[in-house]
């Protein structure tokens, strides 16, 4: 047997057993193991799988760039990253614009705020919807990593990768949702449409922030394994497959208001199985993308 029927062999084995990510985990160390890392065998994994926990801040630290391939340099480029960080956050220090009271999040705006060269005189600013999105992604993103310094660099390359790469597809993510959702359950759409709520859903919060605030840490870590690695159309089928768990409970809400207000922050119980469903709902649609492995 060839070791790529024997890789399948296990695979489906494993899948019945219930193992399913015993093998999927090998798979990715072996990528782990080579010394200049496969960013497209790495997205493809990222696309088809979700990515073991021990591992994950790895590979979005890889795929955003904060890391180069080459593993004999991580080290090296980690302590000059790290340098940067305390650099920048010491100036924020020196200049009294932050200290230990504010909020982490806070903290890492202005950071980023400072580097970008558009540091505000006054702490008392307006907030512009981009600060609005950088504060959302951090507060999420600091649930999913405890490193400060990893955090920030990741927070900062998350927000650069989602608004250079996907911000031209927020209107047509729109106009998929409405189509994939028909698709699924065309009588669901019929009654939105009905009662003018279509068009009010909290699309900012799902397609701009990417649902940040919306999922706990534990299920939109899973979410942005395939932002991180290319695809937006995953926040598509997260909404579709949030709309179709909370059909009953939507159905019976009579306003945009309070339906807005309860698609905001839907209940933690089963959001790890809406996101599971969602993934499957993408890959129904959309296909698998081959196992690169």
């Amino acid at each position: 047997m060839s070791e790529d029927s024997q890789r399948n062999f296990r695979s489906v084995y494993y899948e019945k057993v219930g193992f399913r990510g015993v093998e999927e985990k090998k798979s990715l160390e072996i990528l782990l193991k080579d010394d200049r890392l496969d960013i497209e065998k790495l997205c493809t994994f990222s696309q088809r799988f979700p990515l073991p926990s021990m591992y994950r801040t790895l590979v979005w630290k890889v795929l955003l760039g904060i890391l180069p391939q080459h593993q004999e340099t991580h080290s090296v480029v980690m302590v000059h990253r790290r340098e940067q960080y305390h650099d920048v956050h010491n100036a924020l220090e020196v200049i009294r614009f932050i200290d230990e009271s504010t909020p982490k999040n806070e903290v890492f705006l202005h950071m980023y705020h400072l580097e970008m060269g558009n540091l505000s005189h006054s702490q008392a600013y307006p907030l512009e919807s981009e600060d609005e999105l950088f504060l959302a992604i951090a507060s999420a993103m600091e649930d999913m990593i405890d490193d400060d310094v990893d955090c920030y660099w990741l927070i900062k390359s998350f927000v650069s990768h989602i608004e250079s790469k996907f911000r031209a597809s927020h209107i047509q993510m729109q106009k998929s949702f409405e189509h994939y959702l028909n698709l699924e359950d065309n009588r669901l759409v019929t009654h939105l449409k009905t009662g003018n709520t279509l068009d009010k859903l909290p699309y900012d919060l799902w397609f701009k922030k990417c649902f940040a605030g919306c999922l706990p840490a534990s299920s939109l870590q899973r979410v942005w394994d395939k932002l991180v690695s290319g695809s937006c159309k995953i926040l598509v089928f997260v909404a579709v497959e949030i709309l179709l768990t909370f059909k009953m409970k939507i159905m019976a809400l009579n306003n945009a208001d309070s339906l807005s207000k309860f698609l905001e922050k839907i209940p933690e119980d089963n959001t790890d199985a809406i996101v599971s469903k969602a993934i499957d709902l993408w890959h129904k649609h959309c296909g698998v993308p081959a196992h690169s492995v």
